[in-house]
């Protein structure tokens, strides 16, 4: 990478040129930026906010789950089969599918070798267990901090190498010559108090985009507080949406940010509510005619973790009964391991359903309270939670259904670049997946994604890369910053930062709030109209209000503090809202009431007798197996239907898969 400098206005700002940036420091990141080295490249960086930042490190469940191939002897399994498990829901493109499925095992084995502790029988098998929308036990685990685990491999084998890294950087443009990227705009953290605000281009001829979803755009999220996401700043280069209706949404504890499924559900705790003056119930068996189904479909919650319409008279009736205690009753609701439901209290296990009693006994664990079968099935459960200051023995975690993951994201092709050439999403920036995916999938996904990005770039001839001039990136990079500081120009600065308007004081003149309330308000709209139940009307509310926000965020002051790096994040969540809105939209249109969204009607049929409010048309048997496309234009968010792409056409004969392979490495010229 070299270094120069341009003067705007009479500032210097640092204009950096270098081949290839890679966005974003999580496992899919650090991999992509650990296999262009590989690949022999080194002319790159790896830009970050920070590096113990972002999902990857941040997050997990009870074992977090790593979907591949099978790899044990009382398992068959085949690349077609995994192929068509991961297409299987609908609204996946099938080429996708193969090449996640095709590149399973070595990025497993590459994981695996970088010392990710993947258990293993005494004859050196990975054995598999089931997970959420998959037929086979293709699923492992190395437990509640498998990504993290390999997000430290990964990070050590790069600074082995001496990848060079750009710490403490937040992106907040793309920009796009000719329908190629050409660069982008960055704000540097460490000069973000100076008189040029620290903002730096930096030229380059490809960006492999690992900022993670849009984690930003709830309130109600198990996202970790340092995961934001950069989706909007894709969609307003001109890339594509694919999918951003399609969400995972589940139960989380909230005051720790973290999944409770698997064996936190398995562990059959208590459910209680507390109102606002502090009263307690046990409320499950209230919706129930008998104690012991509630239990038995808190149990199923456990690897049907998502929010599934499928199962609404299901395991997901439990998702609309907590949101109903947390919203129509104005309560807060815990999980009690402290002690058992009422109806074991009472009658013992013997009445729980045939499933639920032999996994318990199975598992040693058809005894005690909720607490004692946890710490017999999974004591770094509780270990995670007392780390984080939570003692599962002595008091009760509070939960809400929360926003987990993104099925959707930036439109990519086999080699994840996106309709911009140069320009690549990888992890969950990347939209891979429809309505449902088999759970531990998303981790294969960033492994595989961000290696095929590396391996297009790599394998680019000299002759087919961009010939860079730093008299034209001069250029360019002043004509940029240029543009930047005339859009933030009349940006109001106090001693505290940023100052933002929040869109209902631009309607209505009512009090000025600051940054951090407007982003909040916009999270809490965005909940109650879009998450995973939707309506269609309160989407065209949502809508109205994030394009009044976007149209104010640089023109008028308010009272609050911020930075510019927070206001372009605020703005960043705003475009994604406003594409996800027409995305929804969309997808109700078409598809109804769908994977992991309910979309209510007031002709529809009740949940239950007892959920009389939540009333939706029953979930299609046949839906078209279509893609949802979103582009995002000045302002405004227009969706469309797209075919999925279908299994590639090919010819496996050996000699031919050579010749051209070594024509796609470069291995012959």
């Amino acid at each position: 990478m070299t270094t120069n400098s341009i003067s705007v206005y009479g500032l210097e700002y640092p204009c950096l040129d270098t081949g290839t940036v890679v966005i974003g420091s999580g496992c899919a990141g650090l991999n992509a930026a650990d296999w262009l080295y590989d690949l022999g490249e080194r002319d790159f960086v790896l830009l970050t906010e920070g590096m113990s930042m972002g999902t990857s490190r941040n997050t997990g469940s009870d074992k977090q789950t790593y979907y591949k191939l099978s790899l044990s002897a009382d398992e068959t399994d085949s690349i077609g089969d995994l192929a068509r498990a991961l297409s299987s829901g609908g609204g996946m493109n099938k080429d996708t599918a193969l090449v996640e499925a095709a590149s399973s095992l070595k990025c497993f084995y590459k994981l695996a070798n970088l010392g990710v502790p993947f258990p293993t029988n005494e004859y050196g098998e990975y054995v598999g267990y089931k997970t959420d929308h998959d037929p086979r036990k293709r699923a492992t685990s190395a437990g509640p901090l498998t990504s993290r685990y390999m997000t430290e491999r990964l990070e050590s084998a790069v600074l082995r190498k001496g990848v060079e890294i750009l710490d403490g950087f937040t992106a907040i443009r793309l920009v796009v010559r000719d329908g190629r990227i050409a660069g982008l705009i960055a704000i540097d953290a460490a000069g973000a108090d100076q008189e040029n605000m620290g903002i730096t281009y930096i030229s380059c001829s490809n960006i492999i985009l690992a900022t993670g979803g849009p984690a930003m755009v709830y309130s109600n999220s198990v996202y970790p507080q340092s995961q934001t996401g950069m989706t909007g700043m894709a969609l307003e280069a001109g890339a594509r949406g694919a999918n951003l209706q399609e969400w995972q949404y589940g139960l989380a504890s909230t005051d720790f940010r973290w999944n409770v499924s698997g064996t936190y559900q398995q562990a059959l705790p208590r459910y209680i509510a507390v109102d606002k003056h502090g009263n307690e119930r046990e409320f499950l068996n209230e919706y129930f005619d008998d104690p012991f189904k509630a239990a038995d479909m808190a149990f199923l919650k456990g690897y049907q973790w998502p929010f599934d319409t499928k199962k609404l008279c299901g395991s997901s009736m439990i998702d609309i009964i907590v949101q109903h205690e947390i919203f129509s009753n104005d309560c807060s609701v815990y999980l009690d391991f402290r002690r058992n439901p009422g109806c074991i209290d009472e009658h013992g296990f013997s009445r729980l359903g045939a499933e639920t009693r032999e996994y318990l006994d199975r598992s040693g664990a058809l005894c005690g309270t909720p607490i004692e079968r946890l710490a017999i099935m999974n004591s770094p459960a509780i270990d995670l939670y007392a780390r984080n200051g939570i003692d599962l023995y002595t008091q009760p975690l509070r939960i809400a259904v929360c926003a987990q993951h993104c099925n959707g994201g930036i439109e990519v092709d086999v080699n994840w670049e996106t309709c911009i050439e140069g320009l690549f999403a990888a992890g969950e920036a990347a939209g891979t997946f429809g309505p449902y995916r088999p759970g531990g999938s998303a981790l294969n996904s960033t492994q595989v994604g961000s290696m095929r990005a590396a391996e297009k770039i790599a394998f680019t001839s000299p002759e087919n890369k961009p010939v860079r001039d730093f008299g034209k990136i001069k250029s360019e990079a002043e004509t940029e910053i240029s543009r930047l500081l005339e859009q933030i120009k009349d940006i109001p600065q106090s001693k505290d930062g940023v100052k933002v308007k929040d869109s209902k004081d631009a309607k209505d003149g009512a009090d000025d709030t600051g940054l951090s309330g407007a982003i909040s308000n916009a999270q809490i709209n965005m909940s109650g109209a879009a998450a995973h139940i939707r309506s269609e009307n309160a989407l065209i509310g949502l809508a109205n209000d994030v394009r009044a926000r976007l149209s104010c965020i640089f023109e008028a002051p308010a009272d609050g503090s911020g930075d510019l790096r927070l206001l372009f994040k605020y703005r960043d969540m705003l475009i994604t809202q406003l594409a996800m809105a027409s995305a929804i939209e969309t997808g109700i249109k078409e598809f109804g009431t769908r994977g992991s969204a309910m979309a209510l009607s007031g002709k529809g049929t009740a949940v239950s007798d007892k959920l009389a409010d939540y009333r939706c048309e029953q979930p299609r048997e046949t839906v078209p197996d279509k893609i949802v496309v979103t582009k995002y234009r000045d302002g405004n968010a227009e969706s469309c239907l797209a075919d999925v792409r279908p299994e590639p056409e090919y010819n496996n004969w050996f000699e031919t898969v050579w010749k051209d392979y070594r024509r796609r490495t470069r291995q012959e010229r």
